[in-house]
């Protein structure tokens, strides 16, 4: 297990709460067991935690596991707490976190489909959970037969930025990442929840979106069908604008580094229908990268973080950077400049290019201005996100990209 000194790191660097990173540390662990098991063969990880985990490194912490069961008989009491006693065991041979088998609950029960789903719950002690004998943190599993799955799984890495892991990474059978899009979209015309306007809201935001839209909508037609529910539409989706409203914070503010503000993300809804379903003529502007400052070289698109992390920067430091450049939200750069002198800076970031000789410089756009400006990583002494908007005006490239297929 590793130690709770780099859980608190993480929360620092992150500003999210130590019990927040240790249950994504936690729920890494999980993954590789079921993979691990037998049953990973059968079951297809979906929902927003396998969105932080499997697609989107900048996005929002999850707390729970949602699968789609292709074999209907693991909806079973008696097997799920045999098959969860033996993944808590190897588990806690790998890493020492424990997941008492006497703690495992797994409720099976009629929905309202007329079908049986299953809710579990599974309790662990990690390297931060309370020392009391009787307290554990759980993590919730949501487990569903009846789900239609129209594109095939996929086998993605899952992301764990942690120092211990599997030997080759752990890896997980999950929805495509366009099936993912569209069960989000769907989950928004039923719920209208927080969670699925920020979900669906960056999955249009991100450049492997850009060529999707006839794909995602044929999968979400598909999914309505089944479902017996019209596709969504703005119309229908304002009357919840305001109990959205109304959840923003309480939903979001602890899974995230920073909350957006709300506006930012329900005014792209209108733009995101027009997108898939080319009711608007005015076609998605296609964004160009950055000019490079300074000698850097051109980007060519999301970023790969090792190259980042190649240089010291301050703990979690890039992370800001990156999670303001996700959400569209400038950042208050301390810089220190050539001449010595300390100055903030408030900026948009767009993408990390490293020069000739071997510096990273983050290229940005100074937002009172809109001048582009390029800022030396080893010169950039702190990080705060804000609350001002920006609408891009080149591509913003500090994000990954989506993951390699790999069956």
């Amino acid at each position: 297990m590793i130690p709770k000194s780099e859980i608190l790191e993480l929360a620092t660097g992150t500003n999210l709460r130590p019990s927040v990173v240790e249950k994504d540390y936690v729920l890494g662990w999980i993954l590789a067991g079921i993979n691990h098991h037998e049953i990973g063969k059968s079951w297809v990880f979906k929902g927003g935690t396998c969105l932080k985990k499997c697609y989107f490194d900048t996005y929002r912490f999850s707390e729970d596991l949602d699968f789609t069961l292709t074999d209907e008989s693991h909806l079973d009491e008696p097997l799920l707490l045999s098959v969860f006693g033996e993944i808590g065991e190897w588990i806690y041979e790998n890493t020492g976190i424990q997941i008492p088998a006497n703690k495992l609950v797994f409720d099976v029960y009629s929905n309202k489909r007329e079908t049986i789903s299953c809710q579990g719950r599974v309790s662990y002690k990690g390297p931060v959970s309370p020392s009391s004998p009787n307290v554990f943190p759980r993590i919730k599993l949501d487990l569903t037969a009846d789900e239609m799955l129209v594109e095939p799984p996929v086998l993605n890495k899952v992301r764990h930025d942690y120092s211990d892991g599997l030997e080759g990474g752990i890896y997980i059978q999950s929805y495509s990442y366009e099936e993912v899009f569209a069960e989000k979209t769907r989950a928004l015309s039923e719920r209208t929840r927080p969670r699925d306007l920020y979900d669906v809201i960056n999955f249009y935001r991100r450049p492997e979106s850009e060529n999707l839209a006839d794909k995602v909508r044929q999968i979400l037609e598909a999914k309505c069908k089944f479902k017996l529910i019209p596709i969504p539409c703005i119309e229908s989706l304002l009357t919840h604008k305001d109990e959205c409203r109304a959840g923003w914070e309480q939903q979001l503010s602890h899974q995230l580094p920073f909350l957006p503000p709300f506006d930012s993300y329900w005014d792209d809804l209108v733009p995101f229908l027009h997108w898939l379903t080319h009711e608007s003529d005015v076609p998605r502007v296609k964004l160009q990268a950055v000019p490079p400052q300074q000698g850097a070289i051109l980007s060519s698109g999301p970023i790969a973080m090792q190259m980042a992390k190649s240089q010291i920067l301050p703990g979690g430091l890039m992370e800001r950077v990156r999670f303001g450049a996700s959400n569209h939200l400038c950042v208050e750069l301390d810089y220190r400049r050539a001449d010595g002198q300390r100055k903030i800076y408030l900026v948009e970031p767009y993408s990390l290019n490293e020069t000739s000789n071997g510096f990273l410089l983050l290229h940005a756009v100074k937002h009172d201005s809109q001048q582009i400006r390029a800022f030396r990583a080893d010169r950039i002494l702190g990080v705060e996100i804000t609350a001002v908007v920006f609408v891009p005006s080149y591509r913003v490239d500090l994000i990954s990209s989506g993951p390699v297929k790999l069956s």
